[in-house]
């Protein structure tokens, strides 16, 4: 019997199982996008091909770990550059695809800039796994994390003027905003703010 032939996610090329498909606009599977890249019908970020392959950069070492290679995040990335034209979603006119347009998505964008942290301003939000963002934060003397590895989260990663960066993650009960070093290294949290819900955020 022969293997079932592995088909890849054609915005970000990533293997597809079942428990990555993307969604329809009606709930369905989508057996082309991971959902990552394609929620509810449209794309979850509105980005060049450029701009993907500098996103999905960020999890060279995640590459190296499955492929046994020892790729730079530069080497990575010039890499997926290569790969992306023969993906569904870069070989056709942009005009022709699903817009990038979550509403969702534009709630958390506008709540997190009104927290107004220093040197954070963001115009774009990303579907991401739990697992690749959990954290481990130092809280009275106690080391924990605070996601689900097993929920996906809308967030963000934004580079800081002194070497470290900024992490966003948002979900339906919070905004949390941390900062950390290369590879998630000495991870501290800057905000965590429990989410209201619209009846009360009206007040």
């Amino acid at each position: 019997m022969s293997e079932k032939e592995t088909i890849f996610c054609q915005s970000c090329g990533m293997p597809l199982t079942d428990d990555v498909y993307g969604t329809n606009a009606d709930g369905s599977k989508n057996h082309e996008y991971c959902i990552y890249c394609y929620k509810d019908g449209s794309f979850t970020g509105d980005f060049t091909m450029e701009q993907m392959a500098e996103y999905c950069s960020m999890f060279v070492a995640e590459y190296n770990k499955h492929t046994g290679q020892k790729l730079t995040r530069e080497e990575y990335k010039e890499t997926l550059l290569k790969y992306y034209p023969s993906l569904k979603r870069w070989s056709q006119p942009a005009d022709t695809m699903p817009h990038a347009d979550h509403p969702l998505k534009k709630t958390f964008i506008k709540e997190v800039n009104a927290l107004a942290i220093e040197g954070l301003q963001v115009d774009n939000l990303f579907v991401l796994q739990g697992s690749h963002i959990n954290l481990p934060y130092t809280i009275n003397g106690n080391t924990t994390k605070l996601l689900d590895d097993n929920a996906t989260y809308w967030g963000t990663q934004v580079p800081k003027n002194d070497g470290r960066y900024y992490g966003i993650t948002c979900c339906d009960n919070f905004i949390l905003v941390s900062e950390y070093g290369n590879s998630g290294s000495n991870a501290e949290i800057v905000v965590l703010k429990k989410r209201l819900s619209t009846e009360r955020a009206t007040k």
